[in-house]
């Protein structure tokens, strides 16, 4: 793992409550940032104070909700506080990703913390972290940062293994750095319920990990994917469409989580 050799240091700015999440799969095109933005825009729709946070260079979530910013991220890292730097976008707030951002992987490699303390005070019901689809710097530190852990996973073949490897990544950054982190659950996506495949990956993944998983189940969905050339929210873009629906049952189902502890 790209952090600093024998570090061991417990993460100071870790509590016992679930508010930060980082969404992580260290496969791309899984549905990463399709959920972050969507799952931010359903519990937005509950009350709560939400921020979503956008990690990954390639700037997906940023685009996806139409904002083109100068500073982000990145200059929250630097110093700069994150009142002046966040977006307001269908009744969350936004930070996001800018290309200097991939200065920040450098910059960050022996520092998984830096994050954490950065967004110690921020103030939201719920931060969600969008990751690079790798376990770049930038990963670890949202790892750092959070108290929970959301794993999209496609309903493909190579999806067992997949969450295996990646649960005992989580479990060495929880014994390393970050006591406080836990796994809230298993999220599968582009479920096609008409194939034997998306089937069977369902039944293997609730088999082996049982209630790591969540109940619902992200269907592929033309506007779901088509909603980021408009810059919008599925709840904007379409609301009564199978993938809206199934964002706002995993809006409900995140915040019993949380609150079951």
């Amino acid at each position: 793992m790209p952090a600093a050799p024998g570090f061991r240091e417990k993460n100071p700015y870790a509590k016992g409550e679930v508010r930060r999440i980082a969404l992580v799969n260290q496969k791309g095109g899984v549905g990463k940032t399709t959920t972050a933005i969507n799952l931010a825009a359903y519990l937005a729709r509950t009350g709560r104070r939400v921020l979503l946070v956008d990690l990954d260079p390639q700037m997906n979530a940023t685009s996806g909700l139409g904002v083109r910013p100068r500073r982000g991220v990145y200059q929250l890292l630097q110093g700069e506080p994150l009142e002046a730097l966040v977006y307001p976008v269908d009744g969350f707030h936004l930070l996001p990703a800018t290309p200097d951002l991939v200065g920040a992987t450098v910059e960050l490699a022996e520092t998984p913390l830096a994050l954490a303390e950065v967004l110690k005070d921020e103030g939201y019901d719920f931060t969600l972290l969008d990751v690079p689809p790798s376990l770049s710097p930038l990963t670890l530190n949202a790892l750092g940062a959070a108290q929970g852990v959301l794993v999209p996973v496609q309903a493909e073949y190579y999806a067992l293994e997949g969450v295996a490897g990646l649960l005992a990544t989580l479990d060495e950054v929880r014994n390393r750095f970050n006591p406080a982190l836990r796994l809230l659950g298993i999220l599968i996506t582009m479920y096609d319920g008409r194939t034997l495949l998306s089937q069977q990956v369902e039944a293997q993944l609730r088999a082996h990990f049982g209630e790591k998983v969540f109940w619902t189940v992200v269907p592929r969905n033309v506007r779901l994917a088509e909603a980021p050339s408009f810059g919008r929210t599925i709840a904007q873009h379409a609301p009564t469409s199978p993938g809206a629906h199934a964002y706002r049952r995993l809006a409900e189902e995140v915040i019993a989580r949380v609150q079951e502890g």
